[in-house]
């Protein structure tokens, strides 16, 4: 991604809608090969209610996605689970604003287009759902959202596991039960025991287990069996407000996340023998020979249709 960019990022982030995207998104912008209509889509965006909050600068943001090309120039893959905790401890906020698609829209379209065609661009474009997309697709919500959902409070080491193999992000963070956080972190217990060991085809245990553990909440209640504990939201607001005076992350370790409580160890641990047992009976879906475990999935992954997780938790949406 080149420094000399063929347009102008403007200084802070907005809101861009879907129908302002489906408008100016065509192939030449897919393809790398046009810039964003920048005054057409600068019109459309509507400013963040504290738009002039540190938080919603660009330039930070810019330097990351910068830095992650030129890390993972050979393995684009790879620059997920480096980018993933850095943009999360980067963009602030809560659940609700991250809920909130207009924005992940105008970091794609506006402020970042040439990371997503770089990062995700096929034989031809960057499919549209990479730069306005559901939670799970979309190029930037879907590493928000991986770090949110696997943190272990101001802990991002999860979240390096988590991104690891492709099916984590492109199937497991598409279930409902993964916001249930005792959920999330038996599964990557029972992942990271996978990768470790050098099994074939990881990415087929992943989609066979969350498939599984998917099923088997609509019948079993995680949160009876592994209670979480409650969120801490003055931690989280005063993390928040904090990004005022903070630092850029750092590179070379992991930055720290908001403080607003720890994953309990013992419900992790009261479901994974549960999960083992899942992950033994689970059948596998060969998804053909040739395909790389830790290359993007050309099909969608089968799944129980799920609901989504939470986008919005009765956070405050301000601070």
């Amino acid at each position: 991604m080149p420094r000399h960019l063929g347009f102008d990022v403007p200084p802070t982030l907005a809101l861009l809608p879907d129908a302002a995207v489906a408008k100016y998104l065509g192939r030449g912008l897919q393809s790398g090969q046009e810039g964003p209509p920048q005054v057409a889509l600068r019109k459309a965006s509507v400013p963040l209610p504290d738009a002039a909050a540190v938080r919603w600068r660009t330039e930070p943001v810019r330097e990351l996605l910068e830095e992650a090309t030129h890390r993972f120039a050979e393995d684009r893959t790879a620059a997920d689970g480096w980018l993933a905790p850095r943009l999360h401890a980067t963009l602030r906020m809560t659940r609700t604003e991250a809920g909130d698609g207009r924005l992940w829209n105008h970091l794609a379209v506006v402020v970042a287009p040439d990371y997503v065609v770089w990062r995700h661009k096929g034989a031809d474009i960057a499919q549209a759902s990479r730069f306005a997309g559901p939670h799970y697709t979309q190029c930037f919500s879907r590493l928000w959202w991986a770090a949110e959902l696997f943190r272990d409070g101001p802990d991002y080491r999860p979240v390096e596991i988590a991104c690891r193999v492709q099916d984590v992000l492109n199937t497991t963070l598409r279930l409902d039960v993964v916001d249930h956080r005792p959920t999330a972190h038996a599964l990557l217990s029972v992942f990271d025991s996978l990768f470790s060991s050098g099994v074939a085809r990881p990415g087929d245990h992943v989609n066979a287990l969350s498939a599984a553990v998917n099923a088997a909440g609509s019948t079993l209640v995680y949160d009876v069996l592994a209670p979480d504990g409650p969120p801490l939201l003055d931690e989280l607001q005063d993390w928040i407000a904090e990004a005022e005076h903070a630092p850029p992350v750092p590179w070379n370790r992991l930055p720290e996340g908001p403080d607003d409580g720890r994953v309990p160890a013992a419900s992790v641990q009261a479901l994974l023998p549960l999960f083992e047992r899942l992950r033994l009976e689970a059948p596998l879906r060969r998804r053909g020979a040739g395909a790389g475990s830790t290359a993007e999935s050309a099909r969608e992954p089968t799944v129980p249709a799920p609901r989504g997780v939470s986008l919005d938790k009765n956070l405050p949406h301000t601070v």
